[in-house]
């Protein structure tokens, strides 16, 4: 980069409401952002097509999909498709739809990629509040990855320290939801469903469905999903 351009960052780009929020907060604060989404065999991939509407509706100086199938190790509801996602409601403890290492393994490639491009700066969309319960979400979590990413990769080694943003972590969905339409973010372009159709309609019944569906009643907005 050259001396009075904007700083780079590498944005997780999941399609889904809460990382489109975070790819505008990170713009509003003058990142160049580099966006990476995952592939990994999800039953609700249109949040791929998602995600690259919200990418370029949000300025993104690039995005990049990457293939990884995670079908190939299952264990979620997600990923395997023996296992119903669940929709009778939101319960205590870690949910069928976790995905084994799903944020550890975004965050590696998302590392890698950083470093590549020069960028000292990751942000994700992990929620602490409303989640479902998935470890992978909280803050000591985010704490112990960004330790570790500045022990790992050469630039930091040399001195480019990595800061892995989270700036979700303590909100509500409708906190989320009241800073993103204060930013300009359309949420008719972003899919959450965890089995949305081909065209990106809402099942309305799973978690992600009803947590996002709360979240909108909760901060007065007008839920703008499309559900079959």
């Amino acid at each position: 980069m050259t001396e009075g351009s904007p700083r780079r960052a590498v944005v997780l780009l999941s399609g889904g409401l809460d990382s489109a929020t975070v790819l505008a907060m990170a713009r509003e604060q003058g990142h160049e952002c580099h966006c990476l989404s995952l592939d990994y065999g999800q039953r609700h991939r249109a949040e791929l097509d998602a995600a690259e509407r919200v990418a370029q509706a949000l300025g993104a100086a690039s995005h990049r999909t990457i293939t990884l199938d995670l079908r190939a190790f299952g264990g979620s509801a997600l990923t395997d498709s023996a296992i119903d996602v669940p929709t009778g409601g939101v319960e205590a403890g870690i949910p069928v739809t976790y995905v084994p290492a799903r944020n550890t393994i975004m965050l590696s490639l998302s590392l890698a990629w950083a470093e590549v491009l020069g960028a000292q700066d990751i942000h994700c969309g992990v929620n602490a509040v409303d989640y479902s319960g998935y470890p992978d979400c909280r803050p000591e979590y985010i704490r112990a990855f960004e330790a570790m990413a500045n022990l790992a990769t050469r630039a930091a080694v040399e001195g480019a320290k990595l800061t892995l943003h989270a700036p979700l972590i303590a909100l509500t969905k409708a906190g989320i939801i009241r800073e993103g339409v204060r930013l300009g973010v359309d949420y008719a372009l972003t899919v959450s469903c965890y089995q949305a159709d081909d065209t990106g309609r809402a099942c309305g019944v799973c978690d992600a469905c009803r947590l996002r569906r709360d979240g909108f009643t909760a901060a007065g907005v007008s839920d703008p999903t499309r559900y079959r």
